[in-house]
Protein backbone atom coordinates (compact mmCIF):
# COMPACT_ATOMS: atom_id res chain seq x y z
CA UNK A 1 0.00 0.00 0.00
CA UNK A 2 1.24 3.10 -1.14
CA UNK A 3 2.03 6.32 1.34
CA UNK A 4 -1.18 8.72 -1.12
CA UNK A 5 -3.51 5.54 -0.58
CA UNK A 6 -2.72 5.04 3.18
CA UNK A 7 -3.33 9.42 3.66
CA UNK A 8 -6.36 8.79 1.23
CA UNK A 9 -8.02 5.49 3.43
CA UNK A 10 -7.04 6.93 6.83
CA UNK A 11 -9.14 10.65 5.64
CA UNK A 12 -11.86 8.20 4.18
CA UNK A 13 -12.65 7.05 8.18
CA UNK A 14 -15.52 9.04 9.41
CA UNK A 15 -13.90 9.27 12.90
CA UNK A 16 -10.64 10.99 11.41
CA UNK A 17 -12.60 13.13 8.71
CA UNK A 18 -14.23 14.93 11.85
CA UNK A 19 -11.71 15.21 13.51
CA UNK A 20 -10.02 17.20 10.40
CA UNK A 21 -12.72 19.07 10.07
CA UNK A 22 -12.97 19.92 14.35
CA UNK A 23 -9.89 21.07 13.89
CA UNK A 24 -10.00 23.47 10.83
CA UNK A 25 -13.48 24.39 10.79
CA UNK A 26 -12.74 28.21 10.37
CA UNK A 27 -10.19 27.42 7.32
CA UNK A 28 -12.53 24.47 6.06
CA UNK A 29 -16.22 25.25 6.62
CA UNK A 30 -17.56 24.54 3.25
CA UNK A 31 -15.39 21.52 2.52
CA UNK A 32 -16.63 20.15 5.75
CA UNK A 33 -20.42 20.46 4.53
CA UNK A 34 -21.18 23.60 6.67
CA UNK A 35 -23.51 25.74 4.82
CA UNK A 36 -23.27 29.26 4.20
CA UNK A 37 -25.10 32.00 6.77
CA UNK A 38 -28.63 30.55 6.34
CA UNK A 39 -29.54 32.19 9.54
CA UNK A 40 -28.55 35.59 8.98
CA UNK A 41 -31.39 37.98 9.22
CA UNK A 42 -33.15 39.48 6.26
CA UNK A 43 -31.33 42.75 5.03
CA UNK A 44 -32.39 46.12 5.37
CA UNK A 45 -32.02 47.82 2.24
CA UNK A 46 -28.13 48.38 1.55
CA UNK A 47 -27.57 45.85 4.02
CA UNK A 48 -26.50 42.24 3.19
CA UNK A 49 -28.64 39.78 0.79
CA UNK A 50 -29.74 37.23 3.25
CA UNK A 51 -27.77 33.72 2.28
CA UNK A 52 -24.76 35.61 1.30
CA UNK A 53 -21.18 34.38 1.94
CA UNK A 54 -18.55 36.30 2.90
CA UNK A 55 -17.03 36.90 -0.28
CA UNK A 56 -20.48 38.31 -1.51
CA UNK A 57 -21.72 39.89 1.23
CA UNK A 58 -22.03 43.78 1.33
CA UNK A 59 -21.06 46.21 3.93
CA UNK A 60 -23.05 46.41 6.78
CA UNK A 61 -23.95 49.94 8.44
CA UNK A 62 -24.77 51.21 11.80
CA UNK A 63 -28.18 52.36 11.84
CA UNK A 64 -27.85 56.33 13.45
CA UNK A 65 -29.74 57.25 16.31
CA UNK A 66 -33.10 59.36 16.19
CA UNK A 67 -31.66 63.01 16.21
CA UNK A 68 -33.52 65.54 18.86
CA UNK A 69 -36.81 67.41 17.61
CA UNK A 70 -36.05 69.82 15.77
CA UNK A 71 -37.25 73.37 16.57
CA UNK A 72 -37.15 77.41 16.04
CA UNK A 73 -35.53 78.65 12.94
CA UNK A 74 -31.92 77.67 12.73
CA UNK A 75 -30.71 79.76 10.13
CA UNK A 76 -31.37 82.95 11.80
CA UNK A 77 -28.06 85.39 12.26
CA UNK A 78 -26.31 82.81 9.13
CA UNK A 79 -24.59 84.15 6.07
CA UNK A 80 -24.81 82.16 3.24
CA UNK A 81 -21.75 81.08 1.51
CA UNK A 82 -20.48 82.81 -1.63
CA UNK A 83 -18.59 80.62 -3.62
CA UNK A 84 -15.58 82.64 -5.19
CA UNK A 85 -14.95 80.13 -8.13
CA UNK A 86 -18.67 79.87 -9.05
CA UNK A 87 -19.78 79.93 -13.07
CA UNK A 88 -21.64 83.01 -13.07
CA UNK A 89 -18.16 84.97 -11.75
CA UNK A 90 -16.17 82.88 -14.02
CA UNK A 91 -18.35 84.38 -16.98
CA UNK A 92 -18.33 87.36 -16.36
CA UNK A 93 -14.25 87.69 -15.74
CA UNK A 94 -14.45 86.19 -19.52
CA UNK A 95 -16.94 88.96 -20.50
CA UNK A 96 -15.15 91.96 -18.57
CA UNK A 97 -13.80 93.37 -21.77
CA UNK A 98 -16.06 92.24 -25.14
CA UNK A 99 -19.59 92.82 -22.92
CA UNK A 100 -18.86 94.76 -19.52
CA UNK A 101 -22.20 95.72 -19.00
CA UNK A 102 -23.31 92.28 -18.51
CA UNK A 103 -20.29 91.37 -17.17
CA UNK A 104 -21.03 93.38 -14.15
CA UNK A 105 -24.80 92.14 -13.77
CA UNK A 106 -23.26 88.90 -13.93
CA UNK A 107 -21.02 89.38 -11.50
CA UNK A 108 -23.09 91.65 -8.95
CA UNK A 109 -26.73 90.26 -9.20
CA UNK A 110 -25.29 86.78 -9.40
CA UNK A 111 -22.08 86.06 -8.74
CA UNK A 112 -21.49 87.99 -5.64
CA UNK A 113 -24.73 86.13 -4.21
CA UNK A 114 -24.89 83.13 -1.79
CA UNK A 115 -25.38 79.80 -4.25
CA UNK A 116 -25.71 76.09 -3.43
CA UNK A 117 -23.22 73.39 -4.01
CA UNK A 118 -24.65 70.64 -5.47
CA UNK A 119 -22.83 67.19 -4.81
CA UNK A 120 -23.31 63.75 -6.37
CA UNK A 121 -21.84 60.79 -8.78
CA UNK A 122 -19.61 63.74 -10.54
CA UNK A 123 -17.54 64.33 -7.07
CA UNK A 124 -14.64 61.61 -7.21
CA UNK A 125 -14.37 62.47 -3.81
CA UNK A 126 -17.14 64.28 -1.65
CA UNK A 127 -15.95 64.12 1.38
CA UNK A 128 -12.91 65.80 0.15
CA UNK A 129 -14.81 68.06 -1.77
CA UNK A 130 -17.19 68.87 1.32
CA UNK A 131 -14.17 69.46 4.05
CA UNK A 132 -12.55 72.26 1.06
CA UNK A 133 -16.42 73.86 0.78
CA UNK A 134 -17.03 73.95 4.97
CA UNK A 135 -13.36 75.09 5.53
CA UNK A 136 -13.56 78.11 2.81
CA UNK A 137 -16.91 78.92 4.06
CA UNK A 138 -15.51 79.52 7.39
CA UNK A 139 -12.84 81.20 6.71
CA UNK A 140 -15.18 84.02 4.86
CA UNK A 141 -17.29 83.82 7.81
CA UNK A 142 -20.07 81.81 6.21
CA UNK A 143 -22.20 78.92 6.01
CA UNK A 144 -22.10 76.31 2.80
CA UNK A 145 -25.67 75.42 1.45
CA UNK A 146 -25.89 71.77 -0.05
CA UNK A 147 -28.08 70.44 -2.48
CA UNK A 148 -27.20 66.03 -1.99
CA UNK A 149 -28.10 64.43 -5.03
CA UNK A 150 -27.00 61.24 -5.92
CA UNK A 151 -29.88 58.65 -4.86
CA UNK A 152 -29.56 55.58 -7.21
CA UNK A 153 -32.63 56.28 -9.89
CA UNK A 154 -32.12 59.71 -9.88
CA UNK A 155 -34.26 61.51 -11.98
CA UNK A 156 -36.04 58.63 -13.47
CA UNK A 157 -34.26 58.97 -16.43
CA UNK A 158 -34.46 62.24 -17.42
CA UNK A 159 -32.18 65.07 -17.92
CA UNK A 160 -30.23 64.88 -14.90
CA UNK A 161 -30.32 60.61 -14.62
CA UNK A 162 -27.33 59.38 -12.73
CA UNK A 163 -27.33 58.61 -9.19
CA UNK A 164 -25.13 55.61 -7.42
CA UNK A 165 -26.11 52.33 -8.29
CA UNK A 166 -26.59 50.80 -5.27
CA UNK A 167 -28.38 51.34 -1.78
CA UNK A 168 -24.90 49.93 -0.24
CA UNK A 169 -22.96 52.74 -1.98
CA UNK A 170 -25.19 55.61 -1.26
CA UNK A 171 -25.26 54.81 2.40
CA UNK A 172 -21.29 54.86 2.08
CA UNK A 173 -21.76 58.08 0.41
CA UNK A 174 -23.32 59.64 2.35
CA UNK A 175 -21.90 58.85 5.68
CA UNK A 176 -18.52 60.23 3.50
CA UNK A 177 -20.44 63.73 2.74
CA UNK A 178 -20.97 63.65 6.85
CA UNK A 179 -17.90 62.98 7.99
CA UNK A 180 -16.78 65.72 5.25
CA UNK A 181 -18.98 68.19 6.61
CA UNK A 182 -17.44 67.14 10.41
CA UNK A 183 -18.37 69.40 13.17
CA UNK A 184 -19.19 72.34 10.88
CA UNK A 185 -21.87 74.37 10.29
CA UNK A 186 -24.00 73.16 7.21
CA UNK A 187 -27.57 73.51 5.67
CA UNK A 188 -28.49 70.72 3.27
CA UNK A 189 -31.69 70.32 1.00
CA UNK A 190 -32.09 66.23 0.24
CA UNK A 191 -32.81 64.33 -2.84
CA UNK A 192 -34.06 66.76 -5.03
CA UNK A 193 -37.20 65.54 -6.81
CA UNK A 194 -36.62 61.74 -5.18
CA UNK A 195 -40.17 61.80 -3.24
CA UNK A 196 -41.59 63.65 -6.09
CA UNK A 197 -40.67 61.46 -8.73
CA UNK A 198 -41.47 58.01 -6.13
CA UNK A 199 -44.37 56.75 -7.69
CA UNK A 200 -44.33 57.83 -11.28
CA UNK A 201 -45.09 55.19 -13.53
CA UNK A 202 -42.41 53.14 -14.93
CA UNK A 203 -39.78 54.75 -12.59
CA UNK A 204 -39.04 52.76 -9.84
CA UNK A 205 -40.62 48.97 -8.34
CA UNK A 206 -42.08 48.89 -5.07
CA UNK A 207 -39.30 47.66 -3.78
CA UNK A 208 -37.38 50.06 -5.18
CA UNK A 209 -39.29 52.98 -4.03
CA UNK A 210 -39.00 51.75 -0.18
CA UNK A 211 -35.19 51.42 -0.72
CA UNK A 212 -35.21 55.34 -1.90
CA UNK A 213 -37.61 55.67 1.28
CA UNK A 214 -35.25 54.15 3.42
CA UNK A 215 -32.86 55.65 1.99
CA UNK A 216 -33.39 59.05 2.36
CA UNK A 217 -34.49 58.82 5.92
CA UNK A 218 -31.07 56.76 6.59
CA UNK A 219 -29.02 60.36 5.34
CA UNK A 220 -31.29 62.74 7.24
CA UNK A 221 -30.45 61.00 10.11
CA UNK A 222 -26.68 60.00 9.05
CA UNK A 223 -26.63 64.06 8.51
CA UNK A 224 -28.37 65.38 11.79
CA UNK A 225 -25.55 63.20 13.84
CA UNK A 226 -23.81 66.82 13.50
CA UNK A 227 -25.91 69.09 15.46
CA UNK A 228 -24.34 71.66 13.10
CA UNK A 229 -25.93 70.13 10.21
CA UNK A 230 -29.67 71.70 9.47
CA UNK A 231 -31.38 69.45 7.04
CA UNK A 232 -34.36 69.81 4.80
CA UNK A 233 -35.85 67.07 3.13
CA UNK A 234 -37.38 67.99 -0.63
CA UNK A 235 -40.53 68.45 -0.87
CA UNK A 236 -41.45 69.10 -4.28
CA UNK A 237 -43.71 72.08 -5.43
CA UNK A 238 -47.13 73.85 -5.65
CA UNK A 239 -48.12 72.13 -9.06
CA UNK A 240 -47.09 68.46 -9.01
CA UNK A 241 -48.71 66.18 -6.45
CA UNK A 242 -51.72 67.61 -4.32
CA UNK A 243 -50.55 69.14 -0.98
CA UNK A 244 -52.09 65.89 0.97
CA UNK A 245 -49.62 63.65 -1.32
CA UNK A 246 -46.41 65.44 -0.81
CA UNK A 247 -47.27 65.47 3.31
CA UNK A 248 -47.23 61.79 2.74
CA UNK A 249 -44.54 61.55 0.58
CA UNK A 250 -43.04 63.53 3.20
CA UNK A 251 -43.66 61.71 6.47
CA UNK A 252 -43.19 58.43 4.56
CA UNK A 253 -39.23 59.08 4.40
CA UNK A 254 -38.84 60.93 7.78
CA UNK A 255 -39.19 64.31 6.98
CA UNK A 256 -40.35 64.34 11.67
CA UNK A 257 -36.16 63.53 11.91
CA UNK A 258 -34.91 66.38 9.51
CA UNK A 259 -35.32 70.27 10.02
CA UNK A 260 -38.04 71.14 8.10
CA UNK A 261 -38.80 70.46 3.63
CA UNK A 262 -37.78 72.31 0.86
CA UNK A 263 -39.99 73.55 -1.84
CA UNK A 264 -39.33 74.97 -5.37
CA UNK A 265 -36.00 73.49 -5.81
CA UNK A 266 -34.83 74.28 -9.15
CA UNK A 267 -38.55 75.37 -10.28
CA UNK A 268 -40.02 78.59 -11.35
CA UNK A 269 -43.16 78.66 -9.24
CA UNK A 270 -44.38 82.35 -8.11
CA UNK A 271 -44.41 83.09 -4.47
CA UNK A 272 -48.43 83.72 -4.50
CA UNK A 273 -48.92 80.20 -5.19
CA UNK A 274 -45.75 78.79 -2.68
CA UNK A 275 -46.75 80.59 0.34
CA UNK A 276 -50.27 79.24 1.08
CA UNK A 277 -49.28 75.52 -0.32
CA UNK A 278 -46.13 76.32 1.84
CA UNK A 279 -48.83 76.70 5.11
CA UNK A 280 -50.91 74.28 4.22
CA UNK A 281 -48.21 71.49 3.99
CA UNK A 282 -46.58 72.32 7.20
CA UNK A 283 -50.11 72.25 8.92
CA UNK A 284 -50.69 68.73 7.44
CA UNK A 285 -46.87 67.90 8.95
CA UNK A 286 -47.89 69.21 12.17
CA UNK A 287 -45.86 72.60 11.74
CA UNK A 288 -42.75 71.50 10.16
CA UNK A 289 -40.57 74.15 8.78
CA UNK A 290 -39.75 74.95 5.78
CA UNK A 291 -37.23 76.42 3.02
CA UNK A 292 -37.96 77.74 -0.34
CA UNK A 293 -36.02 78.24 -3.41
CA UNK A 294 -36.77 81.65 -4.94
CA UNK A 295 -33.69 81.91 -7.65
CA UNK A 296 -35.22 81.98 -10.74
CA UNK A 297 -38.88 82.43 -9.37
CA UNK A 298 -39.15 86.47 -9.80
CA UNK A 299 -41.40 86.18 -12.88
CA UNK A 300 -43.08 83.30 -11.59
CA UNK A 301 -43.49 80.40 -14.61
CA UNK A 302 -44.22 79.52 -18.23
CA UNK A 303 -47.05 77.27 -17.86
CA UNK A 304 -45.92 73.56 -16.21
CA UNK A 305 -42.66 74.26 -18.01
CA UNK A 306 -40.14 72.82 -15.55
CA UNK A 307 -37.02 73.03 -18.03
CA UNK A 308 -35.73 76.16 -19.21
CA UNK A 309 -38.63 78.10 -19.29
CA UNK A 310 -37.69 81.30 -21.85
CA UNK A 311 -37.28 84.95 -19.94
CA UNK A 312 -37.36 84.18 -16.32
CA UNK A 313 -36.16 86.08 -13.93
CA UNK A 314 -34.46 86.03 -10.71
CA UNK A 315 -36.33 85.65 -7.06
CA UNK A 316 -35.67 86.86 -3.74
CA UNK A 317 -31.72 87.25 -2.61
CA UNK A 318 -31.51 84.53 0.25
CA UNK A 319 -32.48 85.99 3.55
CA UNK A 320 -34.17 85.00 6.49
CA UNK A 321 -37.24 87.56 6.26
CA UNK A 322 -39.48 86.16 5.06
CA UNK A 323 -43.35 86.42 4.69
CA UNK A 324 -44.17 84.18 7.71
CA UNK A 325 -41.16 83.50 10.21
CA UNK A 326 -43.31 81.22 12.29
CA UNK A 327 -42.38 78.28 10.13
CA UNK A 328 -40.60 79.77 6.98
CA UNK A 329 -37.08 79.91 8.15
CA UNK A 330 -35.29 81.24 5.00
CA UNK A 331 -35.48 82.14 1.02
CA UNK A 332 -32.63 80.80 -0.61
CA UNK A 333 -31.24 79.90 -3.96
CA UNK A 334 -31.45 76.16 -4.56
CA UNK A 335 -30.60 75.97 -8.20
CA UNK A 336 -27.50 78.40 -9.22
CA UNK A 337 -29.10 80.98 -11.75
CA UNK A 338 -27.89 80.82 -14.92
CA UNK A 339 -27.00 76.90 -14.83
CA UNK A 340 -29.03 74.54 -16.90
CA UNK A 341 -32.06 72.23 -16.32
CA UNK A 342 -31.22 70.00 -19.28
CA UNK A 343 -30.54 69.94 -23.15
CA UNK A 344 -34.22 71.19 -23.36
CA UNK A 345 -35.54 74.53 -25.21
CA UNK A 346 -31.83 75.17 -27.06
CA UNK A 347 -30.10 74.64 -23.75
CA UNK A 348 -26.74 72.63 -23.16
CA UNK A 349 -26.69 69.88 -20.84
CA UNK A 350 -28.39 69.91 -17.36
CA UNK A 351 -25.77 72.01 -14.79
CA UNK A 352 -23.98 73.41 -17.59
CA UNK A 353 -24.04 77.66 -17.10
CA UNK A 354 -25.72 79.01 -19.94
CA UNK A 355 -24.87 82.72 -20.82
CA UNK A 356 -28.53 83.24 -22.48
CA UNK A 357 -30.27 82.04 -19.35
CA UNK A 358 -28.61 83.94 -16.73
CA UNK A 359 -28.54 87.15 -19.07
CA UNK A 360 -32.77 86.84 -18.97
CA UNK A 361 -32.51 85.95 -15.35
CA UNK A 362 -30.48 89.44 -14.74
CA UNK A 363 -32.04 91.86 -17.26
CA UNK A 364 -34.25 94.96 -15.99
Amino acid sequence: MSASTSRFNLLSSPLARNLVCALLLSALAPACGAKSDETAPPATPGGSTPGATAATAQPTFTDPPTPPKATGNPLIGMKFFIDPENNALKKAKALQKTNPDVAKLLEERIGKQPTPVWVGDWNSNVRRKAEFTVDLAEKQGQVAVFIAYNVPGRDCGQHSAGGVKTAATYRQWIRDFAAGIGTHPAVVVVEPDALGLLEKEGCLTKAQQDERVFLIHDAIKVLRQNPKTVVYLDGGHSRWHPVETHARLLKMAGVEDANGFALNTSNYRAMDELLPFAKKLSQLLGGAHAVIDTSRNGAGPVGVEWCNPPNRKLGSYATTETADKSFIDAYLWLKVPGESDGACNGAPVAGAFWEKAAVELVSP
